[in-house]
């Protein structure tokens, strides 16, 4: 769990500005010395945090950190709008790893589910889920055979990622190393 806290972090920081780490410790639902911890331990891997202190305080990333973790779309934000559940349709490889990794929690199927045609074996359920960002990151977790149905701006965001994904992964041109 440590390791998904420190990329919601991370992904807050990013997407942010500067946060109190009374604010982190509410959004992420850990003290603030847990907080603490964390920031130690991003600044040890690298991570360019640093603190303002006095009443406009807080933390926030220098201007010149590389971004490897994509921020969020637009319309999501990170650690709130909590959700209850996501209705995704899986295949069976994607249930069964799901299942394996107990993880994402809570699978329910929809008993009243039609198959579609061309995927008559695709299973469709929900997920129990905290927020947007253990969605995401869960559902890729799971693979590329997931279809998010509801909600819709998960779906939207789920797709963006791919498409993100698709272009940093396209074929090099012949000549490119």
């Amino acid at each position: 769990m440590r390791a998904g806290r420190l990329l919601n972090l991370l992904l807050i920081l990013q997407n942010g500005g500067r946060v109190t780490a009374g604010e982190l410790a509410r959004r992420l639902q850990v003290s603030e010395r847990t907080v603490l911890r964390d920031i130690e331990v991003l600044s040890g891997a690298g991570v360019p945090v640093y603190a303002l202190r006095g009443p406009s305080g807080g933390f926030e990333l220098l201007d010149t950190f590389e971004q490897d973790v994509p921020p969020l779309p637009a319309g999501l934000t990170g650690g709130e709008g909590r959700l209850r559940r996501v209705r995704v349709r899986l295949s069976p490889a994607a249930l069964q790893l799901a299942l394996l990794q107990g993880r994402p929690e809570g699978w329910r199927v929809r008993s009243v589910a039609e198959p579609l045609p061309d995927r008559p074996d695709w299973i469709e359920g929900s997920f129990r889920f905290d927020s947007y960002d253990a969605a995401v990151r869960e559902l890729l977790a799971i693979g590329p055979d997931v279809e998010v149905i509801l909600p819709a701006e998960l779906r939207e965001a789920m797709g963006e990622i791919g498409r993100r994904l698709t272009d940093r992964h396209r074929p090099l041109p012949a000549g490119d190393p």
